[in-house]
């Protein structure tokens, strides 16, 4: 290296010169210096870590990631049920309900399906709300339970409009109330009844009674009065 070395040593036409051991050792460092640089640059290239991104190394680390989430990934998802036909083929189905169950638009039909543990069975509950094509208003809400392979009614509301929920375990239902003269879309209140699994059915564990605002989207100041 120019400016590294004092003395380019023997040679033919210079007789008798020596190299200055100072001069080997820093060519060495030199040379050391190059070769370490060298080998950062080519890891910083490939975008790893150095040594550890060898090819062995890094599958094996792949391999027990996937393992790992292979055996955390859950087992028990619950198996779908054909709703439509399970509620058609249900006796305890009203005749208008049934009525009711046809698609809206092609083959999609106004019904809603959750699954989830409510009874406590070695498979998940199903609960399906049927409901109107017009206005989605449910007109039937219904749970079915698993036994010996196949799904029995356990619960049904048919008083619409009725809508059934899954919260934390428990049977959740919702019947919207109408005084005389409400539209469709604009009941005067609900009553929310929570239903707990005992004793091999669902039995009221309290309710609730909201009232909706008949203000919508109006002056709510009272008009004043004359005289």
């Amino acid at each position: 290296m120019r400016g590294g070395l004092t003395d380019p040593g023997p040679t033919p036409d210079r007789p008798g010169t020596t190299r200055a051991p100072g001069a080997l050792q820093a060519a060495g460092t030199a040379v050391a210096v190059l070769a370490a640089l060298a080998f950062l640059v080519s890891a910083c290239a490939t975008g790893g870590t150095g040594a550890r991104d060898e090819g062995p190394a890094h599958a094996d680390a792949a391999g027990g990631s996937a393992k790992v989430s292979a055996s955390a990934a859950p087992s028990d998802t619950p198996e779908r049920v054909d709703a439509v036909r399970l509620i058609k083929q249900d006796p305890a189905v009203s005749t208008e309900v049934k009525r009711e169950l046809k698609p809206c638009v092609g083959d999609e039909y106004p019904i809603d399906v959750s699954y989830g543990d409510l009874t406590g069975g070695s498979a998940s509950d199903v609960v399906v709300n049927i409901l109107t094509c017009s206005d989605t208003v449910g007109v039937g809400a219904y749970v079915y339970r698993e036994r010996d392979g196949r799904y029995e009614n356990v619960f049904k509301a048919e008083e619409p409009p009725v809508y059934a929920e899954i919260d934390r375990g428990d049977l959740v239902v919702t019947k919207q109330v109408y005084e005389r003269g409400d539209p469709v879309s604009s009941p005067s209140g609900e009553n929310v009844i929570t239903y707990h699994w005992r004793a091999g059915r669902f039995a009221e564990a309290y309710r609730t009674h909201n009232d909706y605002s008949n203000v919508v989207g109006g002056d709510a100041t009272p008009a004043p009065e004359s005289g």
